[in-house]
């Protein structure tokens, strides 16, 4: 797997928080967001500025422990609910939680509570944060969502990495069901660029999932556009929304929809 490069990170924290503030630029905030039903727009706002300013906040400081986002100055959002003051609140959170990043270079440390410990961890995790984030918000205004491809199919990277994690770390987790020898998940971008490989074979084993970038045969195929290949690996759009195709055994699929979790 090859990342993308910590610079390219630092600049996507910026430029999908600008997108996401474009999707917020007068809609209505207290709106409920279906895709996260639990928040309204301006809770899916500032759940994502705080995670930009909790995550700066670790890499500045080093941190070598958790930090209670309770204790990073100005990470609750905005004192009002005034739209203007929400979007500059986060338009600088991604801009300061970006030059942090850079500042320090990949290969600092700092906690994560993740497999790797480092301002490049944040800058990459942040960045699809962001990019995920932001098609929840697109969702509830009703606004047109497109990812880069090659961001799309880090996240998707990133995310079977996430799953794993979640397997190994977190013993009452629902990522660990995702088990059984014998069985396969074929993701295959329909619409992939010239020379970018979009495609995953995810391998279930006794201990867990394995994936690798290929073309084979599975227990289970999920076909289409990458952007909705993404989505709706991320549960942000339903597979039967028209624009993806599934061939193999459907059950496989749904199995590991309804227990693929962020730990």
């Amino acid at each position: 797997m090859t990342l993308l490069g910590h610079d390219r990170y630092c600049d996507e924290v910026v430029g999908q928080t600008a997108l996401l503030r474009a999707h917020l630029a007068g809609g209505d905030l207290t709106a409920t967001v279906p895709t996260c039903p639990e928040w309204t727009l301006r809770q899916l706002a500032v759940h994502v500025g705080e995670a930009h300013r909790w995550a700066e906040h670790i890499v500045r400081t080093r941190a070598t422990g958790d930090v209670p986002v309770e204790d990073v100055a100005g990470a609750l959002g905005p004192e009002d609910d005034d739209p203007v003051s929400l979007d500059v609140w986060l338009a600088e959170g991604a801009e300061t939680a970006a030059r942090t990043f850079r500042a320090a270079g990949a290969d600092a440390a700092a906690w994560s509570w993740a497999w790797e410990h480092s301002a490049g961890f944040w800058a990459r995790r942040m960045a699809h944060e962001t990019v995920i984030h932001r098609a929840d918000a697109a969702g509830t205004v009703g606004a047109a969502y497109e990812v880069a491809q090659d961001l799309a199919a880090d996240a998707i990277d990133e995310w079977l990495q996430i799953v794993r994690f979640a397997q190994e770390r977190y013993p009452g987790d629902a990522a660990r069901e995702l088990r059984g020898a014998g069985r396969s998940i074929h993701l295959h971008a329909t619409d992939a660029v010239a020379g970018l490989d979009a495609e995953w074979i995810v391998e279930f084993d006794d201990k867990g999932i394995g994936w690798r970038r290929g073309h084979e045969k599975a227990t289970v195929a999920l076909r289409g556009p990458l952007t909705e290949v993404l989505l709706a690996f991320y549960r942000r759009v339903p597979v039967d929304g028209g624009r993806l195709e599934v061939l193999g055994e459907r059950e496989l699929l749904d199995f590991w929809l309804e227990r693929a979790s962020f730990a």
